[in-house]
């Protein structure tokens, strides 16, 4: 249930408010070099960097490796990195445990575990355990040197202006959703199965698991039903597959064709936002006006990129080490 992959299989764990956070890794190929500083740049931008619209809340999000790593290379066996809670502020959650937040897990979750759930910063659905994709993110980076994958900001509030569209939220006092455009070269052709080990399917899988996610399209994407089937399709030049135009996205029937590998990925506004609401009260079973307290981000995308990065790596390397294009054991 907490874990993916097959070959690189990944299993996060942790609460936002609960000690720590971490992630373990299995399947990294032994002998691969690894430092608290390669992780340090990642990290830093999901933090958001002080930037304006992200959460106030700061964390020192140093890594702690626990297993699988021994003079500074990888043993082949499970790798465990963990990372502290210090600066929580449980008792804003305390405040308004009996109201869930209309769009947020709250309710739901509530009814799946029975009460049990830890509600404070929301527990182990909060966007803090995306930590562990980092941390997982930049092994398999590492993994994988000759493949560049870069993630950006397109669009924030429906605005190609990032300031303009983050304006909207802070004069609204709201949040707001935006959307990040993911490209990744240098992929062999063959990764990925037909049907349900897509590589499509993959992505979207592990996409899906960050918080606040709503939509993905590879390529034109939607774009495509606007088009004739000889507009959209793409022309190989080459022997080497490369097309005139990249409308599929790079994949075809589920597997990379040698092309760039593009796609793009909606956010949807947070529902932790300070504007006031109206939601039920579970104990006294009446509707209520409330307002969220607390630190949260206006829009949740602004950190996201290296996230997307992350899981993107994540599925890449898993299916790089099941075509064995990439060693078990480095020399």
């Amino acid at each position: 249930m907490n874990s993916f992959g097959k070959i690189l299989r990944v299993h996060i764990f942790g609460e936002s408010h609960g000690s720590c956070v971490g992630v373990v890794i299995d399947g990294v190929s032994a002998g691969l070099p690894i430092s608290e500083e390669d992780f340090l740049i990642d990290l830093e931008r999901r933090k958001g960097n002080h930037q304006k619209g992200t959460t106030p809340r700061k964390e020192k999000d140093f890594p702690i490796f626990k297993s699988g790593i021994f003079n500074g290379k990888a043993t082949g066996f499970p790798i465990t990195i963990l990372f502290e809670n210090e600066n929580v502020r449980s008792e804003d959650y305390e405040k308004q445990k009996n109201i869930p937040r209309p769009s947020h897990v709250d309710w739901a979750a509530h009814q799946k575990f029975g009460g049990f759930e830890d509600y404070r910063g929301s527990g182990h659905f909060s966007a803090r355990l995306t930590l562990g994709f980092v941390a997982a993110g930049v092994i398999a980076k590492k993994m994988m040197p000759n493949i560049k994958i870069e993630a950006n900001i397109i669009s924030i509030a429906g605005e190609n202006d990032i300031e303009k569209g983050l304006q909207k939220a802070i004069e609204a006092k709201d949040t707001v959703g935006g959307i990040i455009e993911c490209k990744v070269n240098g992929l062999p052709v063959g990764l990925g199965e037909p049907y349900f080990d897509s590589l499509e399917s993959l992505l979207a899988h592990i996409i899906f698991a960050i918080p606040a996610v709503r939509g993905i399209e590879f390529g034109t994407g939607f774009k495509a039903t606007t088009m004739f089937g000889t507009e959209h399709n793409d022309a190989i030049e080459n022997m080497q597959g490369k097309t005139k135009t990249n409308h599929a996205g790079g994949i075809v029937g589920g597997i990379s064709n040698g092309n760039e590998l593009i796609f793009r990925v909606a956010f949807k506004p947070a529902s932790s936002t300070p504007k006031e609401q109206i939601s039920l009260n579970w104990e006294t079973q009446k509707l209520e006006k409330f307002s969220i307290k607390g630190r949260h981000d206006l829009c949740v995308a602004l950190r996201a990129p290296v996230i997307i990065e992350a899981v993107t790596a994540l599925v890449l390397a898993d299916c790089m080490l099941l075509e064995q294009k990439i060693p078990r054991v480095i020399k």
